[in-house]
């Protein structure tokens, strides 16, 4: 089952239309190299396709030396670098091949942020097109099977439970789901850290991994991790960082123009996948058996909506928003000067807004988001 990425028709515009570096990101397993194989065979030129783990390559595109490069890539008009990341100083090297070679094609993905593997600080600036690729959006989902709302609405405790994995959503028996989300947690998800970021302790990369899983939903207190794991406040917020850069969580800060009133000193972390959050904390429970729905639905709509927004390029600023007194919105976004803000509420309840909220931003908007107007929420409407 292959479900059409709505990332294709995007790369595949800039290919046609421009003459940067596109750098695709996105976590392991997300479907980056299926991807572009996808728009490459439609492509007319001649096609060099490097694998980074290939020695012969690896040293060439890390040697920061145009003939050895030119020599690489000579009669070819287009490059496809996958997992670039795990080459040394690759930004530097792309941008030689940039500078030096202007009719050449580049198309690079990334399961993290090239800045890992660059000693020299943002090289490819003003160079690149960026691209994100995440688990398959329920937008995708629907094309792809031409499901009305309502279809979409009983695929909610899969998707809640087992997350959107391309290849889990392949896979029919329960047990083998659980198997293939626990193989990624255990052996994907961290590599490129572990492999880039010279991390000292990988165990506690786990354990913050699995505490921040347990906290989705609520404020994160870093002084807190730091405590429970016995690590300084510094190497915790170097950890999320890390975490951050390989596209595995993603944080929202508190909105604030009373600085008074509101709260902005704690971030809220969220996963980009409910399947890999729910592995690290071991529970594939239904969610009828469940304490923390609220918090998987809260994680989904987040996500979903930023999934969409990304591939339709709608900009906006995220937050969330609690006041010292207790008022609270799950979700603001501010675009174009309008703030928008969204409480989400599982079932068909309808939430109003807080007296607070309409007081202080009388100008903003507001709307609940429940099962039954879910994507519309999703789709930016």
């Amino acid at each position: 089952m292959l479900i059409e990425r709505l990332q294709k028709t995007n790369l595949q515009k800039e290919l046609v239309e421009s003459n940067k570096v596109l750098v695709l990101y996105g976590a392991r397993q997300v479907g980056k190299t299926t991807l572009v194989q996808e728009i490459l065979k439609g492509y007319s030129g001649r096609v060099l396709e490097i694998n980074a783990d290939m020695v012969p390559f690896l040293e060439a595109l890390s040697s920061r030396n145009l003939d050895r490069l030119t020599g690489l890539v000579q009669g070819y008009d287009l490059v496809f670098i996958d997992e670039a990341q795990r080459i040394p100083d690759i930004g530097i090297n792309l941008k030689i091949l940039y500078d030096n070679l202007p009719n050449l094609k580049i198309i690079v993905t990334g399961s993290s942020s090239l800045d890992l593997a660059n000693r020299v600080k943002e090289p490819l600036t003003g160079r690149t097109w960026t691209f994100h690729l995440f688990p398959i959006a329920v937008e995708e989902w629907a094309r792809h099977h031409k499901a009305n709302d309502l279809q979409a609405e009983l695929q909610l405790e899969n998707w809640m439970v087992f997350g959107l994995y391309p290849e889990l959503l392949t896979i029919e028996n329960t047990e083998k789901k659980i198997r293939y989300l626990q193989e990624i947690t255990h052996s994907y998800l961290y590599k490129d850290i572990l492999t880039l970021a010279n991390v000292r302790y990988p165990e506690k990369l786990r354990q913050i991994l699995k505490l921040l899983a347990w906290q989705v939903g609520n404020l994160v207190s870093v002084n807190e991790l730091a405590n429970t794991l016995q690590l300084s406040r510094e190497a915790v917020e170097n950890y999320i960082d890390l975490l951050e850069k390989s596209f595995v969580i993603f944080r929202l800060r508190g909105f604030s123009r009373n600085l008074r009133k509101e709260m902005t000193k704690m971030d809220k972390i969220y996963f980009y996948d409910l399947g890999v959050r729910n592995a690290l904390i071991e529970n594939f429970n239904t969610l009828s058996t469940r304490q923390d729905v609220g918090q998987l639905w809260e994680n989904f709509l987040i996500t979903e909506r930023i999934k969409s927004a990304g591939y339709h390029f709608r900009f906006a600023n995220r937050y969330f928003w609690r006041t010292h007194t207790g008022a609270e919105l799950d979700f603001l976004e501010e675009s174009g000067g309008i703030l928008s803000g969204y409480e989400f509420k599982w079932g068909s309840k309808t939430p109003t807004a807080p007296a607070t909220w309409l007081e202080t931003y009388p100008q903003a908007t507001f709307k609940g988001v429940n099962r039954e107007n879910f994507m519309d929420f999703i789709r930016g409407k």
